[in-house]
């Protein structure tokens, strides 16, 4: 349900200002896909009148990219090799919220007969802002609030932050429409964005759907998946969780969508960063 919400809301979004919309398969995390789930998202997404006005961009295609774009940034001297495996970040990192913020143990140069494990982008205190078209302004020093953060892991992979911010230039992505979870991760998006000399796109970050408990919902917090044989009720559900409020009466997907791109108001959502569904 909450993936069904950021791919209405984004599709909204694009459509009522006569955009192009794009559907991208992160699927960057090769180790840990499933055979097939692409597929079954695709195939849900167009059961919904989803479906991407260009070809579907899959991540674990695009490797030579982010090495073009890791080569860009060695060079520049702002990366540099980490040692440290997890325990030991976990047991020296600083702490903001949940999340763990790297000490710099490496920064200086590897520590005696130690190998690289992964490559970190080197943050400098740098304040990066941006103003968010439903959440409002947001600042934050990386380095105070987040640290220098992985670019390449252990095991070889290219890191999310980096993936995404050279597929966001490579399609010239103008804007971004997604869950408020990923608010944290813009701020690094955007220090790399600068980096690497691309543009910034706009911001929207919807509402996160969460149960009772507040818990997200995903399939970590097993929450169900989308019924892709009850497509009215299951998008009126979605529109009203949007603070759309669509008028009964209309009985198909189609008419439910038509009539959301005509009156899309992501205002309405102003300073939600969670709701319950």
């Amino acid at each position: 349900m909450g993936s069904l919400v950021a791919a209405v809301g984004s599709y909204l979004d694009a459509k009522s200002r006569n955009g192009t919309w794009l559907v991208r398969m992160e699927d960057l995390d090769t180790p840990r896909c499933v055979s097939g789930a692409a597929d079954n998202i695709l195939k849900t997404l167009a059961r919904f009148g989803l479906i991407s006005d260009e070809a579907v961009m899959y991540q674990s295609t695009r490797t030579s990219a982010y090495q073009d774009a890791f080569d860009q940034l060695f060079r520049d001297g702002h990366l540099y090799p980490c040692a440290c495996t997890r325990r030991e970040i976990a047991d020296s990192a600083l702490h903001r919220g949940r999340e763990l913020i790297y000490p710099g143990k490496c920064r200086a140069g590897l520590p005696d007969s130690r190998e690289a494990r992964s490559w970190r982008v080197r943050v400098e205190q740098t304040r990066i802002e941006f103003t968010d078209r439903l959440q409002g302004s947001f600042a934050q020093n990386l380095a105070c609030e987040a640290g220098d953060f992985l670019l390449k892991r252990a095991d070889g992979l290219f890191a999310y932050q980096l993936a995404v911010v050279v597929d966001d230039a490579g399609q010239k992505i103008t804007d971004v429409v997604r869950g408020a979870d990923l608010l944290d991760s813009t701020m690094r998006q955007i220090y790399l964005q600068q980096l690497l000399n691309f543009n910034t796109p706009s911001y929207l970050h919807l509402p996160v759907a969460v149960n009772q408990q507040g818990e997200k919902l995903s399939k970590q917090t097993l929450a169900r998946a989308v019924d892709p044989d009850n497509v009215v009720a299951t998008l009126i559900k979605v529109l009203n969780f949007l603070g759309q409020r669509p008028p009964a009466g209309l009985s198909t997907g189609s008419a439910l969508l038509a009539w959301a791109t005509e009156h899309w108001q992501p205002e309405v959502l102003s300073g939600h960063r969670q709701r319950t569904v």
